[in-house]
């Protein structure tokens, strides 16, 4: 991963909020909790594309943000990992 922009703490995202991904402007549909491993949590940030309806996921742990986030593209059934070159929010 290249580049990150945080206008504000990941943490802080919500649903209806607007983040872009490798130029692609995604709006957030839901961000929790998938996992609470104890020491750490697993979140996950659900999006999708207003103009195409595809969905798309980030997910990251919450006390190693830069170095686990991940970007998921929806395809058929499954979630595939994309390469983040630039993510801003």
């Amino acid at each position: 991963m290249n580049i990150v922009k945080q206008s504000k703490p990941i943490a802080n995202l919500k649903k209806g909020d607007f983040i872009t991904v490798n130029g692609k402007k995604l709006e957030i549909d839901a961000h929790y909790v998938f996992e609470d491993y104890k020491t750490t949590k697993e979140m996950l940030i659900e999006l999708f594309d207003p103009k195409t309806d595809k969905d798309y996921q980030i997910r990251y742990f919450n006390d190693q943000i830069k170095e686990t986030l991940r970007f998921y593209e929806l395809k058929e059934i499954v979630y595939d990992e994309v390469d983040i070159e630039k993510i801003e929010w």
